[in-house]
């Protein structure tokens, strides 16, 4: 119990002190910054999911043609 109270002051004291450098010029700045490269990120993994997706379904794919094929002989 005493380590969630420590977590939990820990968050607490992030949340104020992201909360007052926002408040500068340079904290916007930062966090814009921030902002920006995790866009970036999430995109490239987006994107990098579905070409792993698309390559999965067209393996599918050409597993499940062989398997008609074999099927139908």
């Amino acid at each position: 119990m005493k380590k969630v109270l420590w977590f939990a002051a820990g968050i607490a004291v992030g949340v104020v002190a992201a909360h007052q450098l926002n408040q500068t010029a340079q904290g916007k700045r930062f966090f814009a910054e921030l902002d920006a490269k995790i866009k970036d990120f999430s995109e490239a993994l987006a994107d990098g999911y579905h070409e792993r997706e698309n390559e999965l379904r067209s393996a599918i794919g050409d597993a499940g043609d062989a398997a008609r094929k074999a099927a139908q002989k």
